[in-house]
């Protein structure tokens, strides 16, 4: 179990975030048409998994919009917008943004959260998940992450960036 904080106060994830170094868990997340998604669907590409409670906040609304227009000049990379909206919220929020150069993908149906250790546990947001950044390499080995300590501060976007072209 992980703490951080919401406005301040401490809340807590179910766990922890997958280790660096280590395999990265497989998952089954839903794109905009209910299709699933898994971690092999982005085989041998670098990937950015850019986490965060609700595209309806407008930090995690800035997290998009700013991956968004640093993922295009990514070689050989994605990054994979991670939410609990439902996929047609992402879908209506991407369009609506012009958001092209990211994978809005939802934790609907999927154990995600509490695989990746981001799932909140208490407080009003329990359900939800953490903010955090994983960069997972062609291996699929974790080579990055971060847990934001405080819910409503925005990622540490340079480090996430400067791990995924380091792997060039």
């Amino acid at each position: 179990m992980a703490s951080i904080n919401f406005q301040g106060k401490s809340i807590n994830t179910c766990g922890e975030l997958p280790a660096i170094g280590s395999h990265a868990p497989d998952f089954s997340l839903t794109d905009g048409k209910l299709g699933q998604i898994s971690l092999s669907t982005y085989a041998g590409k670098k990937k950015c998994l850019n986490i965060v409670p609700s595209l309806d906040t407008p930090t995690c609304a800035a997290s998009a919009r700013k991956f968004n227009q640093k993922a295009a000049s990514l070689e050989n990379g994605v990054v994979l917008v991670i939410s609990a909206d439902l996929p047609f919220a992402q879908s209506r929020f991407c369009q609506v943004e012009g958001i092209r150069d990211v994978v809005p993908l939802s934790t609907f149906r999927s154990s995600f959260a509490r695989d990746y250790g981001v799932e909140l546990v208490d407080s009003v947001l329990s359900g939800l998940t953490a903010r955090a950044i994983i960069v997972i390499d062609e291996k699929d080995r974790i080579v990055y992450s971060e847990l934001v300590d405080e819910l409503t501060d925005e990622p540490d976007y340079e480090s996430a960036l400067a791990a995924m072209r380091e792997m060039d």
